[in-house]
């Protein structure tokens, strides 16, 4: 691994082990120590309630799979795009780089480890204002998003379009 990942991979490394930790943990938490599953919507704040759906899907629900071959389609797909993903970190010279793409693979291996065990994805978090309600997500999504925020930034602003990626 020393050859093959530079410094600001390895970071991403630790970065995707850590939202994959975290997004886990708290998933464990909600469904077997607080028991969201038996507690229906709980309101939190005025736009932001804490509520249990189970997500056969992907992004905002799309593609609801309910067969194990329509399951283990979208876990493939989502396999071979963090594979993909590690092969990108695994040239990234940038630390901003790294860290984004880092955030994305633990975000996806969180969301593709509670597809293989559960059959669905775990979603927990609902905002909303006005009568409009967001999607339910959960801290996978959260690490995804603020991956590809990352990712948006260092091309659009930290100057990392200038900089080599790994792929030149």
């Amino acid at each position: 691994m020393g050859k093959l990942f530079s410094t600001p991979s390895r970071y991403g490394l630790i970065t995707a082990l850590t939202a994959l930790m975290i997004d886990q943990s708290f998933k464990y938490w909600m469904l077997y120590i607080y028991d969201m599953p038996a507690r229906g919507r709980i309101s939190i704040t005025p736009f932001f309630d804490l509520i249990m759906v189970w997500n056969k899907g992907i992004s905002y629900g799309l593609f609801q799979q309910d067969t194990a071959l329509g399951r283990g389609i979208l876990l493939a797909i989502t396999l071979l795009t963090v594979l993909a993903l590690i092969i990108w970190l695994s040239r990234a010279r940038d630390l901003l780089l790294a860290l984004g793409l880092g955030c994305i693979i633990g975000g996806a291996l969180g969301n593709a480890l509670d597809r293989w065990i559960y059959g669905a994805v775990a979603d927990f978090f609902s905002l909303h204002a006005f009568g409009f309600y967001w999607y339910v997500f959960n801290l996978a999504d959260t690490a995804i998003v603020a991956g590809v925020a990352l990712l948006l930034y260092d091309t659009l602003i930290g100057g990392g379009g200038d900089k080599s990626n790994g792929w030149s």
